[in-house]
């Protein structure tokens, strides 16, 4: 486990997954990261896979490869790139277990900066192949709600920047696993830009918003001063889950570029909507704020 502070915050990431364990306001001495049991993760990154990929598997080439849910990283261990008292980079490089999952020679630099204001989080993926590379990317953080223990989960709302009514998510279908249907609907609740907590629009699953042009979305109530906003901008979707059989105290709010499978049959990574396509020898950073208060 690795430790970063400044005055105003510190936080904790284990280099098995590059995940954020903690973040935390020093002055208010609160978590703003869920530690709870009813979902035992925290803030995973997800490479190269967004979503649950039609029977656990994808072609490429002609030939057909595994792969689980959001992706491998979260099972292998990074190494420290450097390592100051504000800022910490974790990088994956492609070895003999990732190749039988994904043939491809990769590097994932994970870094993540505390700012006065809040946290930076940037990825950079590098394909070290000589071929293009399709990816998917993102980053799974789940949100203590209430915040500070100040109200409860229907007292806080989602505010979003960028996006005009009405506001849409992609369908999903949970049986056999959840995946897109390939349909949009309306994202129930939502009105002027900002949705109202409440359990029930979790029931049908994760909530993708497909609109284009989302720039940031910020979690408040008026219960509490405390609030957290995320710069999403330099990614295409956003995504917002809780687990939709308990109600528990937690809201992820989930940068990514790519998307799960339509349910059907397993699907051909060159050609699947939402993914990334890296030329051979090249690289591409994406990088979002939280900021805090």
């Amino acid at each position: 486990m690795q430790k970063i502070e400044n005055d105003v915050f510190s936080a904790e990431i284990d280099e098995h997954g590059a995940q954020l364990t903690h973040l935390v306001n020093k002055k208010a001495d609160f978590d703003y990261i869920w530690n709870g049991k009813e979902w035992g993760k925290h803030a995973p990154v997800l490479f190269p896979a967004i979503g649950r990929s039609n029977q656990d598997k994808y072609v490429l080439d002609g030939k057909t490869y595994e792969m689980p849910q959001h992706g491998f990283v979260s099972d292998q261990d990074f190494t420290v790139s450097y390592h100051t008292p504000n800022a910490l980079a974790l990088q994956l490089v492609a070895n003999d277990e990732t190749k039988a999952l994904y043939p491809f020679d990769f590097k994932l630099t994970v870094v993540f900066t505390l700012l006065s204001t809040g946290l930076s989080v940037s990825f950079t993926v590098e394909n070290d192949s000589d071929r293009e590379m399709p990816y998917s990317l993102g980053s799974h953080p789940a949100f203590n709600v209430p915040i500070n223990g100040d109200g409860k989960f229907a007292d806080y709302q989602v505010q979003f920047t960028g996006l005009k009514d009405p506001i849409k998510v992609y369908e999903i279908v949970k049986t056999p696993n959840p995946y897109r249907t390939g349909k949009e609907e309306e994202l129930a609740g939502a009105k002027d830009g900002k949705l109202t907590l409440n359990y029930d629009v979790f029931k049908p699953g994760l909530r993708i918003i497909s609109n284009p042009g989302i720039k940031s979305v910020k979690l408040s109530s008026a219960q509490t001063t405390h609030a957290v906003e995320m710069d999403v901008s330099q990614f295409k979707n956003l995504c917002l889950w809780t687990k939709e059989d308990l109600d528990c105290k937690f809201l992820c709010m989930e940068p990514f570029d790519g998307l799960p499978d339509v349910l059907g049959e397993p699907v051909d990574w060159m050609e699947k909507p939402g993914n990334e396509i890296l030329p051979a020898h090249s690289s591409k950073v994406s990088q979002y704020e939280m900021h805090l208060s």
